[in-house]
C-alpha cells in the first residue's frame, strides 16, 4: 500500500470518526423541551356555602355574569337562623364580607371577590341543607393553566420555578408562560407524572369566557434547564458506569 493510499484511508477514517462523534451527540442530546399530555385554563375559584338550611327565595345572578365584590347572589329563608336571631343567638343585622342577616331568618349571600358566576348550584324555592355550597364564583384575572407531563426522574429536576412555557389555544394562538407551582407522582415505571400549573399575564388578563373560559383545553410546550450541549453524552456515560458497577 502506498503512502498516499494510507493517508487516503486515515483521512476516511477520520471522517468516519467525527460523523460517529456527531451522530452519537445529537442521539443522546438532552430534549430542551416536553409537550404536554394534557393542559386546561383554570382559574382561582371561591364557593359559596351557607351554614343554615333554608328554601331559595332570590336569585339576583345567573352563570356567567359578572359580578363585583360585594354584589348579592342569593337570599335564603331559614326557620333555624329566624329561631336563632330571636334567641339573640344570631343579630337580626349581622353584616360580613360573604352575606348580611336581616329579620325573619332571611340571609342575603354576597360576592366575596370580583369575577365571574361559574355555577349556580340552587334554584329559587329549592330547599338547601345546611353547609352546602350554593355557588362558585370565579375570581377576576386569576387564570392560569394546569398540565401534566410526563417525563424521566433527570428531566423532572431539570423543571424550575419561573421557566418558559409556550401555551397554544384553540384558536392556534400562542402566549408564553412561566412555571408558576410543580407537583409530582412517579409511577411504576419510574416516570414522572408532574404537574405543572402556569401563569401567564396574557392570559389572566383574558376574560374567564369563550375560547379563553375554565376547562378550555389547550397545548402546552414546557422548556427544560440547559446543562450545556454535553450534558446527553454524560448522563449516558454515567448511566453505563452504573450499570457496569463502577
Amino acid at each position: 500500500m502506498t503512502w498516499t493510499n494510507r493517508l487516503r484511508l486515515l483521512g476516511g477514517l477520520v471522517v468516519v470518526l467525527v460523523i460517529v462523534a456527531a451522530c452519537t451527540l445529537v442521539f443522546n442530546q438532552r430534549q430542551s423541551a416536553v409537550a404536554s399530555t394534557s393542559a386546561a385554563i383554570a382559574a382561582q375559584e371561591y364557593a359559596v356555602g351557607t351554614d343554615y338550611g333554608g328554601t331559595v327565595t332570590e336569585e339576583y345572578v345567573q352563570e356567567g355574569d359578572s359580578v363585583e365584590k360585594g354584589e348579592k347572589l342569593l337570599q335564603v329563608q331559614s326557620l333555624q337562623l329566624a329561631q336563632d336571631i330571636r334567641k339573640g343567638v344570631v343579630g337580626a343585622d349581622t353584616q360580613t364580607s360573604a352575606y348580611d342577616i336581616g329579620e325573619d331568618g332571611f340571609i342575603t349571600f354576597k360576592a366575596e371577590v370580583s369575577g365571574t358566576v361559574a355555577k349556580i348550584d340552587v334554584k329559587t324555592g329549592g330547599y338547601v341543607q345546611a353547609g352546602s355550597e350554593l355557588g362558585t364564583i370565579h375570581k377576576a384575572d386569576s387564570l392560569f393553566v394546569t398540565s401534566n407531563f410526563t417525563v424521566t426522574p433527570r428531566d423532572y429536576g431539570r423543571i424550575q420555578n419561573g421557566a418558559e412555557v409556550e401555551l397554544r389555544l384553540p384558536d392556534d394562538r400562542t402566549i408564553t408562560g412561566t412555571v408558576k407551582n410543580v407537583s409530582v407522582e412517579t409511577n411504576d415505571a419510574g416516570r414522572a407524572k408532574t404537574t405543572v400549573d402556569v401563569e401567564s399575564p396574557e392570559l389572566s388578563a383574558s376574560p374567564s369566557t369563550g375560547i379563553t373560559s375554565p376547562g378550555t383545553p389547550v397545548d402546552a410546550t414546557l422548556h427544560l434547564r440547559d446543562d450545556g450541549t454535553l450534558a446527553g453524552v454524560t448522563d449516558a456515560v454515567r448511566d453505563f458506569s452504573r450499570q457496569i458497577g463502577l
